[in-house]
């Protein structure tokens, strides 16, 4: 039997990754960039249902790796099996930028993380808008890891933030202490997303898979959550095409 997924049927969703294109803390010292499992897990996730997915960033272009992320146990195997493609890694070269953005032509937006969203997602206007559209006329709004800083600053069109009053996670001000950058990143996300309304939720214990679905507002609390949180999107993208 066929599978319309596979086919390019009509119902096929479209994904839009966001990734980020900052490499260093305040400090250029200490480097950071996309935290790849966050997308390879995703991605694979995605790819599975036959999804059609897309890269955006910030200011479009190139996308730096966390170097934490490329070292044992973060360095799974879809995160080797996308470093080993050429067609992959082309894709983190030369990333679309917002303005290049059709926001009607996206089903969900995911919000991959690493330290270095925390400077170019929460301001961008052009993420906000196409998060915006997405989210009023039904899509899915989604984030991982500190992806929900994306999330921080975008209001609505009646100009209420849009996690006010929403259940929603992300990494937690705990998990950062402990991965030792409490000191290194430029604010609090946890108490920015409390600030703004969030009702933010966390697992019991760090570092284990945590997701939260509101409504159409889909995240997950840290790297180990990036499958799950997929699989969360997936569901509720089902659930609205019934």
């Amino acid at each position: 039997m066929t599978d319309p997924y596979r086919e390019g049927h009509p119902m096929t969703k479209r994904i839009l990754h966001v990734v980020t294109n900052v490499a260093h803390y305040d400090d250029p010292a200490h480097r950071t960039g996309l935290w790849l499992s966050e997308l390879t897990h995703a991605w694979h996730v995605f790819d599975q249902r036959g999804y059609r997915q897309e890269l955006v960033s910030p200011a479009g272009g190139a996308v730096p790796l966390e170097p934490r992320a490329l070292k044992f146990p973060n360095d799974d195997k879809t995160a080797k099996a996308w470093r080993a493609d050429p067609a992959k890694t082309a894709l983190l070269e030369n990333t679309a930028s917002p303005d290049q953005i059709d926001a009607s032509q996206y089903d969900a937006i995911y919000f991959t993380g690493g330290h270095a969203v925390m400077y170019d997602f929460p301001d961008s206007d052009g993420l906000q808008r196409i998060t915006r559209e997405i989210y009023e006329r039904g899509g899915i709004v989604s984030s991982v890891c500190h992806g929900y800083c994306g999330l921080l600053n975008t209001r609505l069109s009646d100009g209420t933030h849009l996690i006010a009053g929403r259940a929603m996670t992300g990494f937690a001000w705990t998990e950062e202490v402990l991965a030792r950058v409490a000191k290194l990143v430029p604010y609090n996300a946890e108490q920015q997303a409390k600030d703004r309304g969030a009702r933010y939720r966390k697992a019991a214990l760090p570092f284990v898979p945590h997701t939260v679905t509101d409504g159409n507002l889909v995240t997950g609390q840290n790297p180990q959550s990036a499958t799950a949180t997929a699989k969360k999107v997936v569901e509720a993208l089902e659930a609205g095409a019934r």
